[in-house]
């Protein structure tokens, strides 16, 4: 008999479960966190739950304390945010973000853990890794004061990115995307919105985080001479269209990647991941961001919540999971439900 976590674990191409996973004992250099959150990443773990992660991926998509691989059956996630049950005095009792998959305890290396500022209320603090992945695609793309750009796509990251670039000085920032809705969440992150035919073109800079090969192709057409489009989205297995004939090379454009895996090398010499982390979490005593969290339901029900999620038919930004106080458990490392 050993202590006992539940955990959710994807199945594709089944709707995923929780199963019941063993709970180690804690080393004198780790922590055991009890979670109070997590978040789903919509684009990616939609990937994930569809099993289309590609072949050549699998590696590089690994989360940092998956369990299996890809397809699946996997355990998998990267927003969580939990207190400190037992550790180093410095940490016991701290609430603290971690890059763990939806779990309801779990134990890791102290280093693994990130505080989250007093002024950061747990519950917001979810979505540190996605404000991190825009800080990291803002140093990539570097705006400058006075710069007109657009966003192409309303999704988590899309909206995350508009939210900073409301705060850079005499930056017009426009949240484009096909959903009318969005014009509220814009508004709310006090950036200018359209629909794709009437969005404003001649941009300094247009990121991309739609994921389809229309909003590629309508960044481009936002972007003026010489512009760059940066893209954010993530395709997994999909081959995209892209018109590079047109006015691709007449406007002499660029498309380029930016991906949070790595610090942007704008940054790589003096900032650490640890250090970007530190600043979205910083950034996220904004109560701005509380306009990105638009769903939440209980650990037990993610099962049922998540394909949904994925389909779409529950239409969400981020979709934070809550989970109700519990004890660890005994249970035969085997067990599952």
């Amino acid at each position: 008999m050993t202590r006992a976590a539940r955990a959710f674990w994807f199945n594709p191409p089944g709707p995923g479960e929780v199963r019941t996973v063993p709970l180690p004992a804690r080393g004198p250099d780790e922590v055991e966190v009890r979670t109070l959150f997590s978040g789903v990443s919509r684009g990616t773990e939609t990937l994930v739950f569809r099993g289309a992660v590609p072949v050549s991926q699998h590696e590089l998509m690994r989360a940092p304390f998956q369990e299996g691989g890809f397809p699946g059956p996997v355990k998998y996630g990267y927003l969580n945010v939990g207190v400190v049950e037992d550790g180093p005095p410095e940490l016991a009792g701290r609430t603290v973000f971690t890059l763990y998959p939806h779990q309801t305890r779990f134990v890791v290396p102290a280093s693994a853990v990130t505080p989250v500022p007093d002024a950061v209320p747990p519950g917001r603090a979810i979505l540190a890794g996605t404000v991190e992945t825009a800080v990291n695609a803002l140093w990539d793309a570097a705006p400058l004061l006075g710069d007109r750009v657009a966003v192409v796509g309303g999704g988590m990251v899309g909206c995350a990115v508009a939210a900073l670039l409301a705060r850079f000085p005499a930056v017009r920032a426009q949240l484009v995307d096909v959903d009318p809705a969005r014009a509220a969440v814009a508004a709310a992150l006090d950036v200018g919105f359209a629909l794709p035919g009437d969005a404003t073109d001649g941009c300094d800079l247009v990121v991309h985080t739609s994921g389809t090969d229309a909003g590629l192709a309508r960044a481009l057409e936002l972007v003026a001479p010489e512009g760059e489009v940066l893209e954010l989205s993530w395709y997994g297995d999909r081959r995209v269209s892209v018109p590079l004939g047109e006015f691709f090379h007449s406007r002499r454009l660029t498309i380029r990647g930016s991906q949070v895996g790595m610090v942007s090398p704008a940054r790589r010499s003096q900032r650490s991941f640890g250090d970007r982390l530190a600043l979205a979490l910083e950034l996220l005593a904004d109560p701005v961001f509380d306009t990105l969290i638009t769903g939440e339901c209980v650990f037990e029900d993610l099962p049922s919540v998540m394909p949904g999620l994925a389909s779409g038919a529950i239409p969400a930004l981020c979709h934070r999971v809550a989970y109700p106080e519990e004890s660890s458990c005994s249970a035969s490392p085997s067990a599952t439900t």
